[in-house]
């Protein structure tokens, strides 16, 4: 199914983005875990936003100073249960997540691919292209393979440019500039000892199919990501014709 606009009447008034990414990642949710051999690998959803991460935070020093302080007096070491007042503060972004983590479970839980779905407010005020691109850099620097899926037709910002600018790469690495939208994967290789990463990069247009890319793998392997399969099926359990 061609990529429908979300983000703008009519359809963003019927079927608006939330949910609609929500129900696509749980579509590719399932793919992955149909493809990916279980029990090493298991691909699970995470979705918040950063105004959650805030209240979460604000709920938790609530909870920390009605706790009871500890005396010490049988012995055991006294801990406080609140942080004393910070000698400072400064504003931050916290990114919202619309993803899916894929897990190699064998010896622990270790983090070995995303996928990323932007959202509308990771393309919005520079503060928040940054923290959007400083979380899939950190993705990358820990050797996690990542794709970045793009469709936000209501912000004219480039999460793979904003990438590329962190990392302090030249521009010559930014996507072609009639490229509004597009899926990029990445993933983080080591070659005659140079640390390299290797890029994917697709161009995604409204009224157009969806690629597939390479979802590259921490130490394993390479699966197909087919976008258009997911989104169609996404398109059909929300009855988007």
């Amino acid at each position: 199914m061609p990529l429908h606009d979300h983000f703008h009447a009519p359809l963003g008034e019927s079927f608006p983005w939330p949910g609609v990414h929500a129900r696509w990642i749980v579509s590719i949710t399932d793919e992955l875990n149909r493809t990916l051999p279980f029990p090493r690998f298991s691909a699970q959803p995470h979705i918040y936003s950063g105004i959650q991460v805030e209240a979460d935070i604000a709920e938790l020093e609530l909870e920390m100073v009605a706790a009871p302080q500890a005396n010490g007096s049988n012995g055991h070491v006294a801990t406080a249960t609140a942080a004393p007042p910070a000698t400072a503060v400064m504003a931050a972004s916290y990114p919202d997540a619309f993803e899916i983590q894929i897990f190699e479970l064998a010896g622990g839980r270790t983090l070995v691919g995303v996928v990323e779905l932007v959202s509308p407010s990771n393309k919005d005020r520079p503060e928040s292209r940054r923290a959007f691109a400083g979380k899939c850099s950190a993705y990358l620097q820990a050797g996690v393979g990542l794709v970045v899926v793009d469709v936000v037709t209501a912000r004219h910002s480039r999460p793979h440019d904003d990438l590329v600018d962190l990392l302090g790469q030249p521009v010559s690495n930014h996507l072609p500039g009639d490229w509004p939208l597009s899926a990029v994967a990445y993933r983080p290789t080591r070659r005659g000892g140079n640390n390299q990463i290797d890029m994917w990069t697709c161009r995604v247009a409204v009224g157009e199919a969806l690629p597939s890319l390479p979802l590259c793998l921490r130490r394993g392997p390479a699966v197909v990501l087919d976008l258009e399969a997911t989104y169609d099926e996404t398109c059909q359990r929300l009855h988007i014709s």
